[in-house]
């Protein structure tokens, strides 16, 4: 939790994943298509899945493609690991062109949270690579049917910087409305876009990084405003809870504190969190008042994973304090905010 901040160099995995018949290939298709994103690998499981035939240019191997916006497309044989390693391996020999980011399609039954793992703790990766955005995918016909059903589904949602929501020409705008509900109750930090068939998909699902320091303190903003905004929703008292923020055993809430937070003492209680409960902490993401420090402190995780602290040059609004939004499964908030108060001081969770 105390490593510096990732280098500029390192190049950054942007993750487009979503459940079975999300559309993500789809979405993939339409995005590598813009010219805009010529400086960009991509990692899939089979071209055939993409249907990459009107976009091919030539095939420089049986794993490898160059498209004619200049994109990079390559399937993984292997593992994550095998396949970045071979894009900077060629990059490296010049036998690729140079491209600026990667984006990785996850299989429709993936848990990000190991790729994130892979991305941030492998010795050889970290110190090439970066976690971008994660960009998730779900349909309005099937959307809340999955979530209901598939624990990979919940996962995928709960992981993402933005929700992509597809098919909702294929649906009424009540299911619509239903399902985008759905999502901000689950992931209220995560940026919604709706997807319409007839209009390019916006290129920032790709290009927008939100550890990108020019992108930072407006992706920040948004997510705490958002955290405002549902903050009636995530209000519980004692051991009860509204449902607005809660889907099954998986709930949104917010930890607040108005005193600067000592950082032993915060370090200490998040490793211990974490060490006991992290595979039930699918995301949190959280804004800090530090002892000692003027500017406010990020930090975001993943599950038992979190990104080395980042710094905002000042406050969002000129509002200081400390919250974290935390999105978990079948963990009581009232627990987490008995810890915070016995370890780190006094807090309000909401």
């Amino acid at each position: 939790m105390n490593g510096p901040p990732a280098p500029a160099g390192k190049l950054p995995v942007h993750v487009l994943t979503g459940f079975l018949g999300a559309g993500k290939t789809s979405l993939l298709r339409r995005l590598l298509a813009s010219p805009a994103l010529a400086d960009t690998a991509v990692l899939i499981n089979e071209f055939g899945e993409v249907g990459l035939d009107h976009l091919l240019v030539e095939a420089v191997d049986e794993d490898i493609v160059l498209l004619k916006s200049g994109c990079v497309c390559c399937t993984v044989r292997t593992d994550l690991k095998d396949g970045l390693v071979n894009l900077m391996e060629r990059r490296r020999h010049g036998t690729l062109p140079p491209f600026a980011r990667v984006v990785l399609e996850t299989t429709g039954i993936a848990d990000p949270g190991p790729i994130v793992t892979t991305l941030i703790a492998d010795p050889m990766l970290r110190h090439q690579f970066r976690l971008g955005g994660i960009v998730t995918v779900v349909d309005v016909p099937n959307g809340v049917g999955n979530l209901a059903s598939f624990p990979e589904s919940l996962r995928q949602v709960a992981a993402a910087d933005r929700l992509a929501i597809s098919k909702s020409d294929l649906a009424s705008p009540g299911e619509a409305a239903m399902l985008a509900a759905r999502l901000s109750a689950l992931n209220p930090s995560a940026a919604l876009v709706t997807l319409l068939p007839d209009e390019a998909p916006d290129i920032a699902l790709l290009l927008a990084d939100p550890a990108d320091e020019a992108h930072r303190a407006a992706e920040v903003r948004r997510w705490i405003e958002a955290a405002a905004v549902r903050e009636g929703g995530w209000r519980f008292h004692g051991h009860a809870a509204h449902e607005a923020g809660r889907h099954g055993d998986i709930r949104a809430f917010v930890i607040r504190a108005e005193a600067p937070l000592a950082w032993p003492r915060f370090a200490l209680w998040l490793s211990m969190l974490l060490n006991r409960h992290g595979g039930e902490i699918l995301r949190l993401k959280g804004l800090l008042s530090i002892e000692s420090i003027a500017e406010p402190v990020v930090i975001q995780g993943v599950q038992h994973l979190v990104h080395a602290p980042e710094h905002l040059k000042a406050w969002p609004e000129g509002v200081h304090g400390t919250q974290i939004v935390m999105i978990a499964r079948r963990l009581d908030p009232a627990l987490v905010q008995r810890s915070f108060d016995a370890f780190v001081g006094s807090g309000k969770a909401q």
